[in-house]
C-alpha cells in the first residue's frame, strides 16, 4: 500500500526542516568556537601593555571587532562562509548585549547601544576592506586612530604602526589558512 501524497510531502518537509535545523546548530557551534578563539586573540595583553590600546570596555570591544572583521572577511570567501559569518556576527552582538547588561546599562537602553555598536562595526569593516585587500597597512592607521585610539593616552606612531602590521599580517595568515581548519573552528596563530 502506498503512502498518501500529502503524508509523503509532510515527511519530506519534516526531514528538510530537521536537516536545516541541524545545519544551523552546526553553524552556531562553529561560530561560537571561532568567536572564543578570536576573543582570545583580541585579549592578548601585548595589545594593551605595549601597543597602547586602551584597556577599557570600549578598547576591548574595538579589538574584538577588529579581529572579527578579519575572520568574517575570510569566511565570506568560503562556499558556506557567509552563513557562518552571519552567525558569528549575531553571536558577537548577543555577547555585547550581555556585557552591557552586566555593566549595568538599563534594559531600555541596551538595544540602542547594541544598534549603535553594530552600525559602527559595519562601518569599520567597510573602511578596512579595501586597505586589507590591497595590503596597505598605512591606510589602516587612520581607521585605528579614529575608532580605537580615541580614549586614553595618545599612542606613539610606532604603536599604531605595529597594530596595523599585526592586523594586516593576521589577515594574510587567515587568507592562507585552509578552509578545513576554519570549519573545525581553528584560527591561525596571530599574537605578536
Amino acid at each position: 500500500m502506498q503512502e498518501p501524497q500529502q503524508a509523503r510531502g509532510l515527511s519530506g518537509w519534516w526531514r528538510r526542516t530537521r536537516q536545516a535545523g541541524a545545519e544551523r546548530r552546526a553553524r552556531r557551534e562553529l561560530a561560537a568556537e571561532l568567536y572564543n578563539r578570536l576573543v582570545g586573540e583580541a585579549r592578548s595583553p601585548h595589545f594593551y601593555a605595549e601597543l597602547g590600546v586602551p584597556d577599557t570596555s570600549d578598547g576591548r570591544f574595538e579589538m574584538i571587532g577588529l579581529h572579527a572583521v578579519l575572520v568574517m572577511r575570510r569566511l565570506r570567501a568560503m562556499p558556506d562562509g557567509p552563513e557562518i559569518a552571519q552567525e558569528l556576527f549575531d553571536l558577537m552582538f548577543a555577547d555585547m548585549d550581555r556585557g552591557l547588561r552586566e555593566l549595568g546599562v538599563g534594559d531600555l537602553s541596551v538595544g540602542k547601544y547594541v544598534k549603535k555598536m553594530a552600525a559602527g562595526f559595519l562601518h569599520r569593516a567597510q573602511a578596512l576592506d579595501e586597505p586589507l585587500a590591497r595590503g596597505d597597512g598605512a591606510a589602516i592607521t587612520p581607521v585605528l586612530l579614529r575608532n580605537l585610539y580615541v580614549t586614553g593616552e595618545e599612542p606613539a606612531p610606532e604603536q599604531v604602526a605595529a597594530l596595523s602590521a599585526h592586523l594586516l599580517g593576521w589577515s594574510r595568515a587567515l587568507d592562507a589558512f585552509e578552509d578545513a581548519g576554519l570549519l573545525r573552528g581553528e584560527l591561525p596563530p596571530g599574537r605578536p
